[in-house]
């Protein structure tokens, strides 16, 4: 049986506002039958802090810190906790809700697209596998996070490996269309990390930080060998391939792609009125 086709966008690295005003166009575009349904991965061209669509920048992020390391600074349109992209490979998945192999609730949805993420962990040799709450306390967690940051915490379906969170993944849905993006980290540097947020005094955020390495782990710290941002992204593009059951199509934007894409980026994500609003 023939598989479906995909579009792949391999973007690079590109500046906060670009990625971001990017994905909504890949989303904006589906929405109006534009293009097939798409995988795409990027980077980060500087250090950047993203914070999720709800967070509220001036109880949460300590911006002096942020400004003060030269990071950009953006929010996403997804909803979740604040990500640090650095060393990281960056991915997103845009396709219609009404896609026949896409379920109707947020969760499940979650599991479909996850599965190529894991697919592509699992390439790399990892014994990865989904994060499923089983207690009462674990999903209370998951309703009122105790910190921040993405990574403090799986949520359902998102990928574990020796019990600790590998992948954060943030998703919306918005004019018939599923965005699903997320981080895949080969490193994590805690204590930048940790600088970049509010707390109440130092002995509380000295105490996240140290849970934070028992419950969340970058690809480059659980094995020997030094695993590439190339070596990823072709992991992860056969893990898609594998996971979707698609065949995925290298894409290039058109000049008018590319110049509304520009415009979106000014208009909006390179804002304060954006990034700043709650």
């Amino acid at each position: 049986m023939e598989k479906e086709k995909w579009y792949y966008i391999d973007s690079g690295a590109r500046s906060a506002a670009y990625n971001m005003a990017l994905d909504e166009c890949l989303l904006n575009w589906q929405s109006e039958r534009k293009m097939p349904p798409i995988v795409r991965f990027y980077q980060w061209a500087t250090p950047t802090l993203s914070i999720g669509y709800f967070q509220r920048v001036e109880k949460e992020i300590n911006m002096d810190e942020v400004e003060k390391r030269g990071f950009e600074f953006v929010r996403r349109p997804t909803g979740g906790r604040s990500v640090l992209h650095d060393k990281e490979l960056t991915y997103s998945v845009i396709v219609s809700e009404d896609h026949p192999d896409m379920p109707k609730t947020v969760t499940e949805a979650y599991r479909v697209i996850s599965q190529g993420i894991l697919e592509g962990f699992q390439s790399l040799g990892l014994d990865a596998y989904f994060a499923v709450p089983k207690t009462q306390q674990e999903r209370d967690d998951l309703k009122n996070p105790r910190s921040s940051v993405c990574f403090d915490a799986p949520s359902w379906y998102e990928i574990v490996v020796e019990g600790r969170k590998i992948a954060g993944s943030a998703q919306t849905r918005q004019k018939g269309v599923i965005l699903q993006h997320g981080s895949i980290p080969l490193e994590i540097d805690l204590d930048t990390l940790y600088d970049l947020f509010l707390f109440p005094n130092e002995r509380i955020k000295e105490r996240m930080k140290s849970m934070f390495s028992s419950k969340a782990v970058a690809v480059n710290a659980l094995t020997d060998k030094t695993f590439t941002i190339k070596q990823l992204k072709e992991a992860f593009r056969d893990g898609f391939e594998k996971g979707l059951h698609v065949e995925l199509q290298t894409y290039e934007l058109t000049n008018e792609q590319k110049a509304e894409v520009e415009q979106l980026m000014k208009e909006k994500y390179e804002t304060k009125e954006w990034n700043y609003k709650k």
